[in-house]
């Protein structure tokens, strides 16, 4: 049951933002292979540098996500679900950049770990870091890969209570 775990960082309001990502493919085993970058969003003005740190100066050489997006798609190949930390935010970046590259996106369904935090072990608040905390997954918040990693290791572990391995 392989899937790929994702998260966006973005650059301002608009969903087609996206200025990092980060992926993660896994199963109910573990984390097999990671991987994360810089994206060019498609406006130069950032918002969110207060919460993630990346600038235009971080990200003006880096590709867009449709010059991204041949090196991006295979990881969404052969995958049963994609999964995501408010896998809402995650998954409306993905098909807003998607939209705006004008290439189509992938058909793989999306989980959320933090629902499934609530579900599975009854956690509030459910924010990555108290997730992360309370299951005592190592985290830099609002580091792509670090966010993408905490979050394959949620949806390994509740996979892992689920099937009993």
């Amino acid at each position: 049951m392989a899937f790929l775990a994702i998260d966006f960082e973005t650059a301002d309001y608009g969903r087609d933002s996206a200025c990092a990502i980060g992926l993660a493919r896994a199963d109910e085993t573990g984390i097999l292979s990671r991987t994360s970058f810089l994206i060019r969003p498609p406006r130069e003005d950032f918002v969110f540098t207060y919460i993630h740190g990346i600038t235009w100066d971080d990200v003006a050489g880096e590709p867009t996500f449709k010059q991204l997006w041949p090196r991006l798609k295979p990881h969404f190949e052969d995958i049963e679900f994609v999964a995501a930390h408010n896998a809402t935010f995650d998954q409306g970046v993905l098909l807003a950049c998607c939209a705006a590259a004008r290439v189509k996106p992938p058909a793989a369904p999306f989980r959320c770990t933090m629902r499934l935090a609530r579900q599975v072990w009854g956690i509030y608040p459910t924010r990555l870091p108290d997730v992360c905390q309370r299951l005592g997954i190592p985290l830099n918040h609002h580091e792509a890969l670090s966010d993408t990693l905490a979050c394959a290791s949620i949806m390994v572990r509740a996979l892992q209570k689920k099937t009993g391995y």
